[in-house]
């Protein structure tokens, strides 16, 4: 094999897995800001039926996908004041194979949950408004971003 060959070769194994993680985690992080992110709070037109219907057709749409979750956390704070919290996250959480951490301040959040006893095709949801502290995916353990939401605390 000529040197260059080798070469590509071996920045394929190397770098190729560096590259693809790389992606992944910008990904999860335009996602977390796309998707779990709503400041200033958007007002819905009255044919949404409410905030979480106009914002969970959004989410749907971004994700691609006809399954109605359960359960969507949105909060309604700048990107810098909850990016601050994964700059130094200690825990790993196991269950989800990412380094995680509750966030020090209170942030407003709606919470958009799926209604019961609805036809399987039918997507409305009910809105909680509340002020609480947020457990969060991180993309590392130091000077990371957030790429998720667990839940509340």
């Amino acid at each position: 094999m000529t040197p260059a060959g080798v070469q590509l070769l071996f920045l394929q194994l190397v770098l190729g897995p560096t590259l693809v993680m790389d992606n992944r985690l910008h990904t999860a992080i335009k996602n977390f800001r796309s998707l779990h992110l709503d400041y200033p709070r958007v007002v819905y037109p009255r044919g949404f039926r409410g905030y979480c219907n106009g914002l969970m057709a959004y989410v749907r749409g971004r994700m691609q996908d006809w399954f109605c979750p359960k359960i969507h956390y949105v909060v309604h704070a700048p990107w810098e004041a909850i990016q601050e919290d994964c700059k130094h996250s200690e825990s790993f959480c196991e269950n989800y194979n990412e380094y995680c951490t509750l966030t020090q301040s209170s942030f407003p959040i709606t919470i958009c949950t799926l209604g019961s006893k609805q036809p399987p095709t039918s997507c409305r949801y009910n809105s909680t408004l509340t002020n609480q502290r947020l457990y969060l995916l991180c993309s590392r353990k130091y000077d990371g971003e957030p790429i998720g939401v667990i839940g509340l605390y």
